[in-house]
């Protein structure tokens, strides 16, 4: 018994050594794999890192580039409310000056107050005085009257048009007009027996008023150069007659002229 138990004592170490290196095998093997894992990792990382970077730098440039926009804004905004307080007190303060100006122009105002009634009496009396002056010189002849420089005498026309008279009947009136003065052609239309003779004074007035308001004439000075007839369209009306029959009525018109220039002395 005690022989067979001797050869089973040298067979342990034998064990233990082939433990030894299989146990330095299994620590040797996640040495390695830790090795691969770190190296595997050091390489992504410094990827990451780069790429980091770029996006850390592009972050700092928007933010810089914000923080720009917002105090370009803020200066914006901190300018425009100081020129409305200036606007605001520009008005303020003119207001206030007005207001001295009034209250320092009072006493002056009722102390100049009878000094302005004095002056202004006196102008009233001139406007007036202007207003009645040029009515008196109309009795004298006025240099408008003179002939122009050309030769050619200043003209004044007035016509009545669509008179219901017959120019035949117009025109033996206007025959006695023709170079006589204002008043010698009113004294004629005044004591003509005939109708027509008022459409004649009517035109004769009308040309005379031309010639004062327009031309700043005088009417003493005015002669008739021209006065004529002229026949304007005939009114056609039909009467019954006997047996059936129609006769025709014309119902003339004339147009009335009548120019007036000035004397020629």
């Amino acid at each position: 018994m005690a022989e067979e138990k001797q050869p089973d004592a040298p067979e342990e170490p034998k064990d233990a050594a082939q433990a030894e290196p299989e146990a330095a095998g299994a620590t040797e093997e996640p040495k390695a794999a830790a090795e691969q894992a770190e190296e595997a990792a050091q390489k992504p990382k410094r990827r990451r890192t780069t790429k980091a970077k770029a996006a850390d730098d592009a972050e700092e440039a928007e933010e810089a580039e914000e923080a720009t926009e917002a105090a370009a804004e803020q200066g914006e905004a901190s300018k425009k409310p100081r020129r409305s307080r200036a606007k605001k007190a520009e008005p303020e303060a003119g207001a206030e000056q007005a207001a001295a100006a009034e209250a320092d122009a009072e006493p002056t105002a009722e102390a100049g107050e009878p000094a302005a009634e004095e002056k202004s009496k006196p102008r009233r009396g001139s406007r007036a005085a202007e207003s009645e002056a040029p009515a008196e010189p109309k009795s004298a002849p006025r240099a408008a009257a003179a002939p122009r420089a050309g030769g050619s005498v200043r003209v004044v026309r007035a016509q009545a048009r669509y008179v219901r008279t017959s120019a035949r009947k117009a025109r033996l009136v206007c025959d006695h007009l023709r170079g006589k003065s204002v008043d010698e052609a009113r004294a004629i239309l005044a004591f003509n027996p005939r109708g027509v003779a008022r459409d004649w004074s009517k035109v004769l007035e009308s040309a005379i008023a031309n010639a004062e308001n327009n031309h700043e004439l005088v009417a003493e000075d005015l002669v008739v150069r021209e006065a004529f007839a002229d026949e304007g369209p005939t009114i056609k009306r039909f009467q019954p007659r006997a047996r059936g029959r129609a006769s025709a009525i014309r119902k003339r018109t004339s147009h009335l002229t009548i120019t007036l220039a000035p004397e020629r002395r």
